[in-house]
């Protein structure tokens, strides 16, 4: 298996056969490639979306793969590996996408937001499933992008591409809430195995082994992405998943501190806090007062 380190848009350009119009960014369309590649490895240096026309190949990320189903789009941020496996009887799969390396958005107001767009860390298993007319939306704002590409550069050009990349990232915002709705049932699924695993991790020896409780634990443990876990719970809870866990830590605080004589340091060792004034200052922010203030109250 070939491996590919993409830190550049020429990069993938050359690996399909494709001219470089930009050297930051760059409309993928794979019905046109020139050059066809089965089996790969892939390292992001840059940021990624892809939409997929057809069944044409496999990604899988990590542990974890996703047979596609048509119609979906996933998208990749630098940092993150894949695996792309192209079905050797099609070398011009309907794989549409677009490249941007993070330079493009450096000192932009869209580079100052690009962590609002947490679908750019979700598993390929978490991908996007697009209704026809969120498929036409995608394309047209590939389009847009592509005019912008092919024409000759002006004062406006970089403005009106990092506009309709931004466009674009916002309505995968919107397709992405729209999936969440109709996943009510299997989120709160999901939802309920968090607060059983949390409830459980805080009644056990684990904070001491394990140290405070994670976000990237729990999301493991349902096997999805930490954004996408965090994402689904902010849906379902209105909070973050971080602010949920720390909710919970402070209760079970609380009924270690009013129900029994432990110190306040032990009650920060079983809770896995490495020392007792990081235990103080997260129940202060929560309670507006310090563990021993409340335990003086709840005896009084």
């Amino acid at each position: 298996m070939e491996r590919i380190d993409l830190s550049s848009v020429d990069i993938y350009n050359q690996l399909f056969g494709f001219k470089t119009f930009h050297p930051l960014v760059a409309v993928v369309d794979l019905t046109k490639a020139t050059k066809a590649v089965e089996h790969v490895q892939i390292h992001y240096g840059l940021y990624a979306l892809f939409f997929k026309g057809g069944k044409e190949c496999d990604i899988q990320y990590g542990r974890r793969a996703y047979d596609y189903q048509e119609g979906t789009l996933v998208s990749f941020a630098p940092g993150q590996v894949a695996e792309i496996n192209m079905l050797k009887d099609d070398l011009h799969p309907k794989v549409y996408g677009l490249l941007f390396h993070p330079d493009l958005i450096r000192g932009t107001v869209l580079g100052q937001h690009i962590g609002d767009y947490s679908f750019f860390s979700y598993f390929s298993s978490e991908a996007l499933h697009l209704s026809q007319s969120e498929r036409e939306v995608v394309m047209d704002s590939l389009h847009k992008i592509q005019e912008e590409l092919i024409r000759p550069q002006d004062k406006q050009s970089k403005q009106l591409i990092l506009m309709n990349i931004d466009l674009l990232l916002n309505y995968c915002l919107r397709f992405y809430e729209r999936q969440f709705d109709i996943r009510e049932l299997s989120n709160k699924d999901v939802l309920q195995k968090f607060e059983k695993l949390l409830d459980d991790y805080l009644s056990s020896h684990l904070p001491q082994k394990l140290g405070v409780p994670t976000v990237a634990y729990f999301a493991d443990k349902v096997f999805l992405s930490s954004n996408y876990f965090g994402d689904l719970v902010k849906k379902e809870t209105g909070r973050s998943a971080q602010e949920y866990i720390q909710f919970k830590i402070i209760e079970k605080a609380k009924d270690l501190i009013a129900g029994t004589d432990l110190t306040i340091s032990e009650i920060a060792y079983i809770l896995g806090f490495s020392y007792p004034q990081h235990l103080g200052r997260l129940f202060k922010r929560y309670t507006g007062m310090t563990p021993r203030t409340y335990r003086l109250r709840s005896i009084s």
